[in-house]
């Protein structure tokens, strides 16, 4: 069994590879198809390569959220919350107009996925307190800000509060990524993936921005 096992996974080899390489023919199937992709057995089963749609299906026969998609739903209302808190001094305070408009940006953006995601909460019943309790999850959250520096932000004007902002925002908006990344590698729910998704996509092109505007 194991003679005939080891042709087998030498031509499949084969095949992925070849079809990596051929990327760049006029035939697109194999590029439009993707890569398969290995299932774990269970134990005292052997893995299983699985084409990319049967690896679609076999993620959406079990999309039950886990802890690490809860947890990421509800630290990052509370991290969102923070970075609106920040684009609302932002009209009275800023002196560059593209400060200005980048806050107000960041409000449009992320003011509907706090909506987004306390909705996902309750759909699947986890819009209750969390047993690890909010000042213990605020203390581990990626890039958020001090209470001293969210004074600091409060006091500043004019380009003060510009330099300031930006650079607050850049290390909150890195925190985001930190967690949108974990939790694509942690969770299990593909809704909070394609949260995860647009984070990663519209904060690293906003700090692209932000260090452009420094």
């Amino acid at each position: 069994m194991l003679f005939r096992r080891a042709p087998l996974v030498t031509v499949s080899f084969l095949v992925l590879v070849l079809g990596g390489c051929d990327s760049g023919s006029d035939d697109k199937s194999g590029a439009a198809s993707g890569p398969s992709v290995i299932a774990p057995g269970k134990p005292g089963e052997a893995n299983r390569t699985l084409s990319p749609e049967e690896a679609a299906a076999h993620r959406a026969e079990d999309d039950t959220p886990n802890s690490a998609d809860v947890s990421f739903a509800r630290m990052m209302i509370e991290h969102h919350a923070q970075a609106l808190e920040m684009t609302e001094l932002a009209p009275a305070q800023a002196e560059s107009a593209k400060v200005k408009s980048l806050a107000s940006r960041i409000t449009a953006a992320q003011g509907p996925e706090i909506e987004a995601m306390k909705s996902w909460l309750k759909k699947y019943d986890k819009d209750g307190a969390s047993g690890e309790g909010t000042a213990h999850q605020h203390g581990s959250m990626a890039g958020m800000a001090t209470e001293a520096q969210m004074d600091k932000l409060r006091a500043a004007k004019g380009k003060a509060f510009d330099e300031l902002f930006l650079t607050l925002m850049i290390t909150h908006h890195e925190g985001a990524i930190t967690m949108a990344a974990d939790v694509k590698s942690q969770g299990n729910n593909i809704r909070i993936e394609e949260m995860a998704d647009d984070v990663v996509a519209e904060q690293t092109t906003e700090i692209s921005r932000m260090r452009s505007m420094l």
